[in-house]
């Protein structure tokens, strides 16, 4: 289980501190997939780089399984099985794809990871021996960090908006990847998403806005009331619109 206790991060921003989120209580079992929603700026990102130890925390505790790991660097909760993908990965000029796989499984290449280079829409065989360099698409860059995590059968699996950048059919193999994993393995996942389909594949939603956890539930329950809110909006937003022109 990882839990989350009365946290807040506060980041420096141009004008001085900000408060990007405060007071995060959260429970988040084993062996279920959550989806992390909501609109831009909310929060989303800054609450999973604050469990990945990107970004310190200002108060509050993080829990893995009743350890205190609020206080650990980003490698000690990596060796404690927790594992981050990048909305927008690095790249390594001279290390190949090959070599990423073993640094992340920590042994030799072996058809496994080619495996799961396929289930991210890449063929092992055009892919194992390339730099992770300038050479390699946004897209493709992205599936082989993707590729990296699912290899390593974490405790803890982050995924910023893994949909970013790839497409429909390499999005169709995501999708089924993840969904395998998530019947394999006792891994928590964590997607952070806009996408429907992302969404869709929740045990739990959980909707952050202004810093704070907004909604949280079944995706049965959650989900109507994102799009009974979206509708809302939208609509003042269109109504918004007809006043002024007709003014």
């Amino acid at each position: 289980m990882l839990e989350i206790k009365n946290l807040s991060v506060s980041l420096e921003g141009k004008n001085g501190t900000v408060e990007i989120l405060r007071n995060i209580d959260l429970k988040l079992e084993d062996h279920l997939l959550y989806v992390f929603t909501g609109p831009n700026g909310g929060g989303k990102s800054t609450l999973a780089k604050a469990i990945m130890g990107i970004y310190k925390t200002t108060s509050g505790e993080i829990l893995l399984n009743g350890q205190d790991i609020s206080s650990l660097s980003i490698t000690e909760r990596a060796l404690l099985g927790i594992g981050y993908a990048f909305q927008q990965p690095p790249r390594f000029k001279g290390l190949t794809v090959g070599k990423m796989m073993e640094i992340a499984t920590g042994k030799n290449r072996t058809c496994e990871d080619c495996n799961f280079l396929y289930n991210v829409g890449l063929c092992p065989q055009d892919y194992i021996g390339r730099e992770v360099d300038s050479s390699l698409s946004g897209g493709e860059v992205k599936r082989i960090e993707i590729a990296t995590l699912l290899v390593r059968n974490l405790k803890v699996a982050i995924y910023d908006e893994p949909e970013a950048g790839i497409d429909l059919w390499s999005f169709n193999r995501l999708i089924e990847t993840f969904n395998n994993l998530h019947e394999q393995y006792d891994t928590t996942i964590i997607l952070i998403s806009h996408q429907e389909r992302i969404i869709n594949l929740a045990d739990e939603i959980i909707l952050i806005a202004d810093g704070t956890i907004k909604e949280k539930g079944k995706k049965d329950e959650v989900w109507p009331l994102i799009m009974q809110n979206a509708t809302c909006s939208c609509r003042t937003s269109c109504d918004e619109r007809v006043g002024e022109n007709a003014q």
